[in-house]
């Protein structure tokens, strides 16, 4: 079968040679354009350049802090009191390297789910990448294809693009040849070409691009929860510090060595050093971890966002079912001729250069009919939910054709919608043949349609689907189907897969806000939905203060998974929906998504619980130093022994909490959460190490009586920081109690073993003060328990 334009007439034995504009570019002019840079060359970057990541982790407030006071304990101290530096170097240097891994895991995954444009040179058809673009290059695009460059319409066959992206214009645009086409832009309907007129920095997409990475940057709760947090300790250091300074330095007449090396434990300690570390590896291998799942993370806070969803709205075709479908029963209606319903189905077919799914069925079930000429074709739309053609068949007559979804091209009181829904209740997909006699551009062209027939299709379920939503369930995550396809079809696919609640015809459902978001929490599955539907829900869901995900893989999804919290795209989706989704299928498994929720709340639960653990070591560092101040008396720790401490109560534990699993969902309001816990830890912390601190001065007396109240202080706060960790660490795995018993018995191993004790200057002396430091302990032990229920109590999530 041929398929021109009408009115258009055909040499069979002269071929008319395409046009130069229609040819494209010759190789020549291909070369000649990169050698003058007219390339589009636009930076394509899924993560930071090494160079940004090395001075990310390196040039830090808090680097140069601890920085500084490392270089003058080189130069006052022995070198174990100059440990704290060679930890901020190591922690450095994994940072950096768990990034780098990461930067490396997004770029290869980058590469591959790049899209590739197609483009005609030297009347020849190939994709190339985006970067090989050049100036006057013919590209040509389809339903889903997204816009790389700026352009003028050549050629267009019912193409229509929607804008909205960029000019915030919902209904589609309708392209002719001379049109202008804007990068960014993407196709609903039909197909064409466009020639390039700006690449590059020039395009508009690109300015836009470039605009929003200079004076936006997407939102983590957990980032900017943190820095809030380092703000805040800031204001507390600074002041805390100068008076350290003076009163170690000034007031006490001490040795000018162990003052300063007295002072600097003092503060380094306040620098919550491996918060931001840890958060930036727990992120790094959660990349690496879905990279391995075939999941390309676009946005890095995006794990987090999932892990954040209460609801996850999703695409029926492509996400629950897969792509294909299968033609499974033709019913004639009206007493129309089976064969000759045969050849207009295999017209149809041939008359769409670009198929979907639906029309791919019918492709590969009925043979093109070679005797019939398509002279107009209307491609389909999602929001007409029909595609059609006008023929010239064999015997020189001419007809129009339709077809779409039976309740949208019949009378409502029409029989054949009968058939449809015992049909469509087995799960089936039920397209109608219809004959008009209208126009196709008329926008009433279902008017007056006669039946012809029923296509009756079948489509494959995802075998891990069904888990998948269970999962969802489990974990308190409401998952609404939202489809075009009709209600009840999808209803039954849905109760196929266990997802039960009520189904409803969005063409029902109302138009203000509140009254649909209410309608929305009552529903469960949603049939007819138009692609602009989808965005309002996606809104009404958000009005109520739902987190919510968006799934798809088709062009009518782009709107709604650009406006919901974290868009999920399909590897094999449309060019448009992979470039607005935050993360990426590219193996087009639905059962991947649960290992992206589980990592992100894998991520946001363990670094929420280590952020107490460090903050908690803040509080009582603070609190320790303003205690000293006010009371005149030495700092009574050296850096040495809070290396130790930090070492074996948060930065080992931590980190292997860090990365433990945590089915939790995300609760919102981390900083909150965070400081409920940690001020009064470490308040509780500080004032028992500071009480036997000074009944250990009232104790000791003569010689080496400073290093014996030290000793018994640090005996105090390693029992009550233990204690705070075993209260993180619950509930009890048996590898969190041996990581909690194992740094128990580091612990005993320093002071037990005499080069250990001369190293760390820890040597408890008599049993009296000793014991009175447990009874301490047990009783701050006590007090942690109380305020830890109490919080939980006054404060539940």
């Amino acid at each position: 079968m041929t398929h021109i334009d009408a009115g258009a007439e055909l040499d069979p034995v002269h071929p008319v040679p395409l046009p130069e504009t229609a040819r494209g570019l010759s190789a020549a002019e291909v070369a000649e354009r990169v050698a003058r840079g007219q390339v589009n060359d636009v930076p394509v970057r899924s993560s930071r350049s090494m160079g940004e990541i090395v001075r990310a982790n390196v040039f830090t407030r808090f680097n140069a802090i601890i920085g500084v006071l490392w270089l003058i304990m080189l130069f006052v101290a022995p070198v174990q009191d100059s440990l704290f530096g060679y930890v901020i170097l190591a922690n450095t240097g994994i940072g950096i390297v768990q990034e780098w891994r990461a930067k490396k895991t997004l770029d290869s995954l980058a590469v591959i789910g790049e899209s590739k444009p197609t483009v005609r040179r030297d009347g020849t058809a190939a994709e190339v990448s985006t970067s090989e673009i050049v100036l006057d290059d013919l590209i040509e695009i389809g339903p889903g294809d997204k816009a790389a460059v700026d352009g003028v319409c050549v050629e267009a066959d019912g193409l229509e693009i929607d804008e909205s992206l960029l000019t915030g214009e919902a209904d589609p645009v309708v392209k002719r040849p001379g049109d202008q086409v804007m990068s960014g832009s993407f196709v609903v309907a039909g197909g064409g070409a466009f020639r390039a007129t700006k690449v590059g920095r020039e395009a508009y997409a690109a300015q836009l691009a470039e605009e929003a990475s200079r004076f936006t940057l997407v939102h983590s709760e957990l980032r900017s929860g943190i820095s809030t947090i380092l703000k805040y300790v800031t204001w507390m250091m600074i002041p805390t510090a100068i008076g350290l300074v003076i009163s170690q330095l000034f007031v006490k007449d001490n040795d000018l060595k162990d003052s300063i090396a007295r002072t600097v434990g003092g503060i380094v300690p306040m620098v919550p050093e491996g918060l931001v570390l840890l958060t930036s590896v727990a992120f790094a291998i959660g990349v690496i971890r879905l990279g391995r799942k075939q999941c390309l993370v676009q946005e890095l806070p995006a794990i987090e966002g999932l892990a954040r969803i209460d609801t996850v709205c999703l695409d029926k075709t492509g996400t629950l079912t897969e792509g294909g479908m299968d033609v499974t029963e033709l019913r004639p209606l009206q007493g129309t001729d089976e064969a000759y319903v045969r050849k207009v189905l295999g017209a149809l077919g041939e008359s769409d250069p670009r198929p979907n799914a639906s029309l791919q069925a019918i492709i590969d079930a009925y043979p093109d009919a070679e005797d019939w000429r398509c002279t107009r074709s209307l491609p389909f739309s999602s929001a007409r939910k029909y595609s059609g053609a006008r023929f010239s068949e064999g015997d020189g007559e001419t007809s129009t054709w339709l077809l779409g979804a039976p309740d949208v091209l019949l009378d409502p009181a029409d029989p054949a919608l009968a058939e449809t829904v015992r049909l469509n209740e087995q799960g089936l997909r039920v397209l109608l043949l219809a004959r008009v006699t209208g126009d196709l551009d008329d926008p009433e062209a279902a008017r007056g349609a006669k039946p012809a027939a029923l296509v009756v299709l079948e489509q494959r379920l995802r075998p891990d689907a069904a888990e998948t939503l269970r999962y969802f369930a489990e974990q308190d995550v409401h998952a609404k189907v939202i489809s075009g396809d009709n209600a009840v079809s999808v209803g039954a696919v849905a109760a196929k897969l266990g997802l039960t609640g009520t189904t409803v015809d969005a063409r029902q459902l109302p138009t203000s806000q509140e009254e649909m978001a209410t309608a929305l929490d009552e529903g469960t599955v949603f049939g007819r939905v138009t692609p602009q539907q989808k965005r309002d829900m996606v809104g009404a869901l958000q009005s109520r203060g739902h987190t919510v995900a968006m799934t798809g893989d088709g062009v009518n999804d782009v709107l709604a998974l650009k406006d919901a919290d974290i868009g999920v795209s399909m590897g094999s989706g449309s060019e448009a929906t992979r470039a607005v989704a935050q993360i990426v299928l590219l193996n087009n498994s639905f059962a991947t998504l649960p290992s992206v929720v589980a990592e992100g709340r894998r991520v946001i639960g363990n670094i929420t619980r280590v952020a107490t653990l460090f903050l908690v070591k803040t509080v009582y560092s603070v609190l320790l130093a303003i205690l000293v101040v006010c009371f005149q008396v030495e700092y009574p720790f050296l850096p040495r022994h809070l290396t130790l401490l930090s070492t074996l109560t948060i930065g080992i534990p931590a980190f292997f909490l860090a990365l433990a699993p945590n089915k939790e969902r995300a609760k919102p309001h981390f900083v909150r959460r965070v400081m409920r816990y940690s001020i009064p830890g470490g308040v509780v912390a500080g004032v028992a190490t500071f009480v036997t601190y000074m009944i250990a001065r009232h104790h000791y007396t003569g010689e080496g009586a400073l290093d014996a109240e030290t000793s018994a202080a640090t005996l105090t706060l390693f029992l009550i920081s233990m204690w705070v960790l075993a209260i993180i660490a619950r509930p009890y795995t048996w590898w969190r109690v041996a990581l909690v018993a194992s740094m128990a018995a580091a612990f005993v191993l320093v002071l037990i073993v005499p080069w250990l004790q001369h190293f760390f200057a820890l040597k408890l002396v008599g049993v009296t003060m000793p014991w009175i430091a447990v009874g301490i302990s047990a009783v701050a032990a006590v007090a942690l328990e109380v305020v830890w229920r109490v919080v939980d109590r006054r404060f539940p999530d």
